[in-house]
């Protein structure tokens, strides 16, 4: 694959290359390769390691933390209504944050080399190989790193016997988020609602790449006006 002169070699680690595309990354990184099999990012065994991530583990991993955070709450005197309605409005609040990072930080177009590998390894990755059953998910050594800031931003705002509660709810919206989008790209759904998901998301893939942000439902799409045309409207 050659760019302004700059030859991807697939072969090859992949993080230190894609830089070197400059303005052409963009163009390269939207052109998906559908294949099971990923990329390899590093040469280094370590660094490889922690960037593939079996879907499970995110359950396995945070879903205790979310039991956790929960029972705070309530072991602090907040009633298990109180704390039911806690989760649901952080579940809600981590669905903007869903959109919002997808749409203005993992869609941002960069062409200097440390914008781009920055860009590829954050999500450009995901585009590019859209089927990697290993990069799925989130790295949970990066998510918890970024949970840091997250529980602190709650601290700011909540109350102490809320903010556990919210930060669980949100927390548990990230974990739906993370295994519905596993599911969305290698599930084969016969329900309606996740059949139309899955088709949804993967307009967003191989279609109309600048439209269709949400993951787990096209609520936020409808409400910013991303949502994508669908193709009977666009042939009228």
């Amino acid at each position: 694959m050659v760019a302004q002169g700059f030859t991807v070699d697939l072969d090859k680690p992949l993080v230190y290359q894609v830089g070197h595309l400059g303005e052409a990354y963009q163009e390269w990184v939207h052109q998906p390769i559908v294949s099971k099999e990923g990329p390899r990012f590093f040469e280094s065994d370590f660094w490889e390691f922690l960037t593939r991530t079996v879907w499970w583990a995110i359950p396995t991993i945070w879903l205790p933390v979310v039991c956790y955070s929960i029972s705070v709450s309530i072991h602090m005197g907040r009633t298990v209504p109180e704390v039911a309605l806690l989760v649901v409005f952080g579940i809600f609040i981590w669905t903007l944050m869903e959109y919002t990072l997808h749409r203005f930080l993992f869609h941002i177009n960069t062409r200097s080399y440390w914008g781009n590998t920055i860009h590829y390894l954050l999500h450009g990755c995901h585009h590019k190989h859209p089927m990697d059953g290993l990069r799925l998910v989130f790295p949970p050594a990066a998510t918890a790193i970024l949970l840091v800031p997250f529980w602190n931003l709650i601290k700011l705002l909540a109350t102490p016997t809320t903010a556990p509660a919210l930060f669980g709810g949100g927390l548990l919206g990230y974990v739906m988020y993370d295994v519905t989008h596993y599911y969305l790209h290698h599930g084969q759904p016969t329900v309606e609602v996740p059949k139309n998901l899955k088709k949804y998301h993967l307009n967003h893939h191989f279609r109309i790449q600048n439209k269709g942000f949400g993951i787990t439902s096209s609520f936020w799409d409808k409400v910013f006006g991303t949502l994508p045309h669908s193709k009977s409207a666009k042939n009228r």
